[in-house]
């Protein structure tokens, strides 16, 4: 493979004139001191910094990097720094398009490049989770010859989706959601730097405060809208870029929304007030809003875990392990995408049918064991594996209900102290309304009466 020589003009262009490429490559850190948020990987003597030669230690021994963590938070910026720093040929491939063929032909070019000019090769790929067993084994040879240095990205928990004999090569490397603190360094930056729109605008905090918002995390993202705002404020003449030209720009309207404040609790207690109330379009709204304010996804789905089982219980029996996938799903494929997961997960809770039986039911239990209604545990129950038991009367008595037609054995179960007290009250709503004939028939064959 010949040298790439079309990224070396371009980095030539970029240094003669800065402002032929878009703010967002201009802003892209060159060395690991510049790169935002991931401070618990940058610490002196951290093996990010001994991989590319920085501080003390030497080179760290792995030959090949995995970076795990969730989507825009600046895994190709991490791979394109330590190419830089390590005076390597950068080659990106995505597990998406790429197959072993391109693969090969990578680790074939990387091979030449080194007996013919001597330079090293850091080959980026991007979501090898969607490569296969057998594609990310023709990684193996290039990894255990240090024919390149692979840094691989994953959104996916790698011990689940990269292969052991690959994994065990490797750094892991977890990567950490950027604050909005990180992304505020960064449009601090990009404001005042000759690389970056060097003091030809400012940015006031409600400004700051939208772009944040609709940065969602993602320091590309950020840049962007930054530039689009400038470029219009600059066009205008105006020497601050406002709230009202960012909305512009961005083709947003600011949501008033503060996610530390009172407005957080509100929105997210209404959008579970209205999935409890079965409207959907409100409960949309809100969870519209949520996402418009750049909250956290995770906490949305938190959320809507504890709906499916405090407000829908037995009464749909399908809702909490939708709002567990929705919850899964989200961590994994994070914003913008991750709204369409909520959304599904909000409309099914919101049209689903209604019980508090659960929640009411642990509380009373919970209020009882509280007020001390306890009392020691039935000797026919207690453990019995174990030499004496019999003696102290434990597992005496007992009937395996196995062994008894329909199942259930009339003996108690409950303490005497709370003997008799009904705790679960089934509603007649949804799919709660056979629990409720079942609690009943089995309620009266733990009394003894075979009637029923």
């Amino acid at each position: 493979m010949e040298p790439d020589l079309f990224t070396a003009a371009a980095e030539d262009r970029q240094e003669k004139d800065p402002s032929s490429s878009p703010l967002a490559v201009r802003m892209r850190p060159r060395t690991l001191d510049e790169v935002v948020g991931q401070q618990h990987l940058l610490k002196p003597g951290s093996p990010l910094r001994r991989l590319v030669g920085d501080g003390d230690g030497g080179p760290a021994g792995a030959s090949s990097v995995i970076l795990w963590g969730p989507p825009g938070i600046g895994k190709t910026t991490l791979a394109y720094v330590v190419s830089k720093a390590t005076n390597k040929r950068f080659v990106e491939l995505s597990a998406i398009t790429a197959g072993v063929k391109e693969v090969r032909a990578v680790i074939d070019g990387a091979r030449r490049a080194v007996g013919g000019y001597g330079k090293e090769t850091v080959l980026f790929l991007d979501e090898i989770h969607r490569f296969s067993k057998a594609q990310q084994d023709s990684l193996l040879p290039a990894v255990e010859n240090r024919w390149v240095t692979l840094i691989a990205a994953t959104t996916e928990n790698p011990y689940f989706s990269v292969i052991s004999p690959l994994l065990s090569r490797s750094l892991l490397l977890t990567l950490e959601p950027l604050t909005d603190e990180d992304l505020k360094g960064l449009l601090a930056r990009a404001l005042t730097e000759e690389r970056g729109l060097g003091g030809a605008v400012t940015l006031p905090e409600d400004a700051e405060a939208h772009l944040l918002r609709v940065a969602g995390g993602d320091a590309r993202r950020a840049l962007t809208a930054l530039e689009a705002a400038a470029g219009a404020a600059i066009a205008k003449k105006e020497a601050e870029i406002t709230l009202q030209t960012v909305e512009e720009t961005v083709d947003r309207a600011a949501v008033k929304y503060d996610r530390d404040g009172d407005q957080h609790y509100d929105v997210a207690s209404a959008l579970i007030k209205s999935i409890r109330g079965s409207d959907v379009d409100a409960a949309l709204h809100y969870l519209a809003r949520m996402i418009e304010a750049g909250e956290d996804p995770r906490f949305i789905a938190r959320r809507l875990m504890i709906s499916a089982s405090e407000d829908i219980g037995l009464a749909d029996p399908n809702a909490l392990p939708i709002a567990v996938a929705a919850a899964q799903a989200v961590a994994m494929i994070g914003f913008p995408e991750a709204a369409l997961t909520l959304s599904h997960a909000t409309i099914a809770l919101a049209l689903a049918p209604k019980s508090n039986a659960a929640t009411t039911a642990i509380g009373a239990a919970l209020a009882d064991v509280r007020g001390g209604l306890a009392g020691p545990v039935p000797a026919h129950l207690r453990d019995g594996h174990y030499k004496g038991a019999a003696k102290l009367g434990h597992a005496q008595g007992y009937v395996y209900p196995h062994d008894v037609p329909g199942g259930i054995a009339a003996q108690q179960y409950a303490p005497d102290a709370i003997h008799g007290r009904r705790y679960y009250e089934p509603t007649r709503y949804g799919g709660e309304a056979r629990y409720a004939d079942v609690v009943e028939w089995a309620r009266t064959r733990l009394k003894g009466d075979e009637r029923q």
